[in-house]
């Protein structure tokens, strides 16, 4: 059988979608190996991951595509591209498939933010870009053989949000990656620490900034909690600055946080684990999330997760493994980190439940699942 990938979102750095399709190939292509190549599997790049890639064996077959998302050349270039290819079955890692593209498929759901969280209007969706979205989820729902969701909270999504039947949808959990793990020796994360002048404890959010990861609020608690508590502590905010959510850093001058909030902009992925080891607690306060992977990567380095109590979150850490917030409560959020960071017994309880559950979450695990659902659709 020929099995194509969507590898347009293809890497291994950090998490996301990216990082989904790198280890649903790797594992895609162990499976086949295993069991002796049953399968020719071709994978569709853009540049550059075309040329950065090198097909591991004579089973799989790389193509060039160079079609952005949501463009004309999605539709009409990729689609052309696909059906030249005569593919068996086809799996999708994202809801980004050509419309008119009719042979079978599966496809993977993340998550709804975009139709619950659109962003600032027109400045990031567009009246036409959000017509467009409706119509390409859509589609792509109807047309798949099988709905692969990475949580329970996104199937209720699609069942409510997209009238998507609940029997064609399954559930298949995301991994973490062994990249994750708790560093015995502070030497090792010294280094990075240093780097972006962390000198005290702190509290620490990896992940984008946009409207729904509720990050002025995070600030907002934060200052009621040194300020009650009177401690010297510093909060850690990684990721991009993004000019469209101002927000964040506003706050930040507007408490007079400028010495406390240390931004470190991107990070690579030996840094974030660095980070994960060295912080003192992990805070996630996003609203919604389709699956939710950080607290989870946390865990895995030993880290205590104070979370929000929304969407999949709950779900994905477990209820007895993490403390839970409402997010649109700022005393809230700064009551449970207070919680955390004044009981040594409960943070070494959320540290031995948090790596046990964790532990229960891998790539080879996802792999498998995905390859057994691609065959399961192709017999119906």
């Amino acid at each position: 059988m020929k099995i194509g990938i969507d590898c347009r979102i293809y890497s291994s750095k950090f998490t996301g979608i990216g990082r989904y399709t790198h280890e649903l190939v790797k594992n895609l292509i162990r499976i086949n190996d295993e069991k002796m190549r049953p399968h020719e599997i071709v994978l569709f790049f853009n540049e550059p991951e075309f040329n950065e890639y090198n097909p591991p064996n004579p089973a799989i077959k790389k193509v060039l595509v160079n079609a952005r998302h949501y463009s004309f050349a999605e539709q009409i270039k990729f689609l052309r591209t696909l059906n030249k290819e005569h593919l068996d079955f086809m799996h999708f890692p994202h809801f980004n498939i050509p419309y008119f593209y009719c042979r079978p498929y599966t496809v993977t759901i993340h998550d709804l933010t975009i139709s619950l969280f659109p962003g600032k209007g027109n400045k990031i969706w567009k009246f036409f870009q959000k017509i467009a979205y409706d119509i390409i989820i859509k589609n792509a729902t109807v047309k798949a053989k099988k709905v692969i969701t990475v949580s329970e909270n996104t199937k209720r999504d699609l069942i409510e949000k997209l009238n998507v039947p609940e029997e064609k949808i399954e559930v298949i959990y995301n991994g973490v990656s062994d990249d994750f793990t708790l560093i015995e020796d502070p030497k090792i994360f010294q280094k990075t620490l240093n780097k972006y002048k962390i000198k005290k404890e702190f509290l620490l959010y990896t992940g984008v900034w946009r409207y729904h990861k509720n990050l002025p609020r995070l600030i907002e608690a934060f200052a009621i909690f040194r300020q009650k508590k009177n401690i010297d502590i510093s909060l850690v905010l990684t990721g991009r600055p993004d000019p469209e959510y101002p927000e964040t850093k506003d706050k930040v001058k507007e408490l007079n946080l400028i010495d406390d909030v240390i931004f470190t902009g991107l990070i690579n992925e030996e840094e974030l684990v660095h980070l994960y080891n060295a912080a003192n607690i992990y805070v996630f306060p996003s609203l919604y999330e389709g699956f939710g992977l950080p607290p989870l990567e946390a865990m895995k380095c030993g880290t205590p997760v104070v979370a929000s109590n929304t969407s999949s979150i709950p779900e994905i850490c477990g209820q007895e493994n993490a403390i839970f917030f409402d997010p649109y409560n700022i005393c809230d959020i700064a009551e449970k980190i207070e919680k955390v960071y004044t009981d040594a017994n409960l943070q070494a309880k959320l540290i031995e439940k948090g790596m046990a559950r964790a532990s229960h979450f891998t790539w080879q695990i996802t792999g498998q699942k995905i390859y057994n659902a691609i065959i399961k659709s192709t017999l119906n």
